[in-house]
């Protein structure tokens, strides 16, 4: 059951999007989750192009799904003046307002931050841009595939037989929290002193902050870190290996007790802890493919449940490498209650995951995923607008 958006944070709160793809939708969405009226700008002539991703889910795409529940989608045609004089009307009672527009088209329109800021002082406005509004880059287009490999994060995923991206939109994802979270803090900025704060994030960027880690190893060591598959560059033995039944199963040692207790429990070769190219974390990285050849060998007696039961009971971190079936049964999200049941288009329900952040006491908000236009009657009508000119505003194709 959906939460009473009275009882969430952020009750009260309206946000509008001119939104599109995944950074700005999963922004909002969280906005969303947290009692938010988050009001989606499509266009009139198919909306969201992620809609049209891919049609798997029950026909709708699973990108829409996942990013689009618990708003409200109107229809607008931004290049005519009519579209846009609705759109003002909106930001006029909106506390935020969210875009992800190409380059220079939200100054083209008058939407760019300082423009916003003279028309409606109490706004906050976040921009979502590929590589800032400023600097050489600053006109290119920018796709999360685009943006991993720009950021060298391509470089650090794969195997010795190349490189490959990182399976799930990262960028986009990593830009749109921190547009959530730059946002929250903006509103309790202006709760707080009075002053709306402007948002601006770049995916590049956003990444970029991801990947500070293995870029002061590069700065400070004299080389990246190994494309190494699911191998850590820097910890061994800490990977996956495939057990007697054909299934991998990740380990990790992260300190000297671990590595003594697995060689004496697991390996049955406690000679290892004292093997002078096994002693310790640097050699043990440095004689890698001798020690990998090892634990491989005892990994392959055993079937995957035997190998993860004895690994846990002597205290080593372990997991199976899952495919998608079995995280969706995974028992932590059973035995915890993480499923939900969210309307989508046509009728039809899906499960879909609660937000990862709990707020004891409130329920997060997961009402259903609209369809395109869906709530563009009843927004106009709360404008104002009276029947006559909405029939007049779909005539024209403005809506």
């Amino acid at each position: 059951m959906a939460a009473c958006p009275e009882a969430l944070p952020l009750a009260g709160i309206t946000v509008v999007s001119v939104e599109q793809a995944v950074a700005a939708p999963f922004a909002t969405r969280q906005l969303a989750d947290l009692g938010a009226r988050v009001i989606k700008v499509e266009r009139p002539d198919g909306g969201d192009f992620a809609r049209r991703y891919d049609t798997t889910v029950h026909g709708e795409s699973s990108y829409f799904v996942w990013l689009n529940r618990s708003k409200e989608s109107v229809t607008l045609d931004l290049k005519s003046d009519d579209g846009r004089a609705v759109l003002e009307k909106l930001l006029a009672d909106a506390d935020v307002f969210v875009q992800n527009l190409a380059p220079g088209a939200a100054t083209r329109m008058g939407l760019a931050a300082e423009a916003l800021a003279e028309r409606f002082p109490s706004l906050i406005p976040c921009s979502i841009s590929g590589y800032g509004p400023s600097g050489p880059w600053a006109s290119r287009k920018a796709y999360d595939l685009l943006v991993q490999c720009q950021t060298g994060l391509v470089s650090l995923t794969g195997n010795e037989c190349g490189a490959a991206r990182v399976g799930v939109s990262i960028a986009d994802i990593a830009a749109g929290m921190y547009a959530y979270s730059g946002i929250l803090a903006a509103l309790f900025t202006r709760a707080r002193t009075g002053i709306a704060r402007a948002v601006e994030v770049s995916l590049f960027e956003a990444l970029a902050e991801w990947m500070s880690q293995p870029a002061y190893y590069t700065l400070f060591g004299g080389s990246q870190p190994q494309r190494l598959g699911t191998e850590h560059p820097t910890i061994a033995p800490y990977g996956a290996y495939t057990c007697a039944d054909g299934k991998d199963v990740l380990l990790a040692i992260q300190n000297e007790g671990e590595w003594l207790a697995l060689c004496e429990r697991f390996l049955e070769q406690p000679g290892l802890t004292t093997d002078p190219r096994f002693a310790t974390g640097p050699v043990r990285v440095a004689h890698r493919d001798e020690l990998n050849a090892i634990v491989a060998e005892r990994f392959a007696e055993s079937d995957s449940g035997e190998v993860m039961k004895l690994l846990d009971e002597i205290g080593t971190a372990n997991a199976g490498v899952n495919d998608i079936d079995e995280f969706l049964a995974h028992p932590v999200l059973a035995d915890r209650d993480r499923w939900r049941d969210v309307r989508i288009p046509g009728g039809e329900t899906v499960p879909a995951l609660l937000p990862p952040a709990d707020l004891v006491g409130t329920a997060a908000r997961m009402d259903a995923v609209p369809a395109v236009g869906e709530h563009t009657m009843t927004i106009l009508a709360e404008l104002g607008y009276s029947t006559a000119d909405i029939q007049s505003l779909r005539a024209e194709g403005v809506i």
